[in-house]
């Protein structure tokens, strides 16, 4: 894969909203009612209290098309290039890795839990965190 050049930020697409802006859902995680309006994305993939996410989405974010519909837990963190921050999620039902761009909204401290986790825990699937 081509290196950008140093300096230039990369443009971000255009992002179609699939829900409207008044609905919300349950979190699958802390049972919390979660909105669906995230400041910073065009669309809510995961819960901001415990960062826990539905395997809803596909190929591209926001499709809404897996058919899988397990739950995704939040097993790390990666930061781009231009300081953005993306959690690594993983399903619970088929292991499907998945990264979604955090919300303005996230917890902060759920999300520095989240980031610290690989250096502490030795449960975690590491082979897994090395393949993305």
């Amino acid at each position: 894969m081509p290196r950008r050049k140093p300096g230039r930020e990369r443009p971000q697409r255009r992002k179609t909203v699939h829900q409207t802006a008044g609905d919300a859902f349950r979190c699958v995680g802390c049972r919390l009612d979660v909105p669906m309006i995230a400041p910073g994305t065009a669309h809510r993939n995961h819960c901001p209290h415990c960062l826990t996410s539905l395997h809803v989405d596909h190929r591209i974010p926001g499709d809404r098309r897996a058919a899988c519909r397990g739950r995704m837990a939040a097993l790390s963190v990666s930061v781009r290039r231009d300081g953005e921050w993306l959690i690594i999620h993983c399903c619970q039902s088929c292991g499907e890795l998945s990264a979604n761009r955090i919300a303005g909204d996230d917890n902060a401290l759920v999300l520095l839990r989240v980031a610290i986790r690989p250096l502490s825990d030795t449960r975690l699937p590491v082979s897994a965190l090395l393949t993305l």
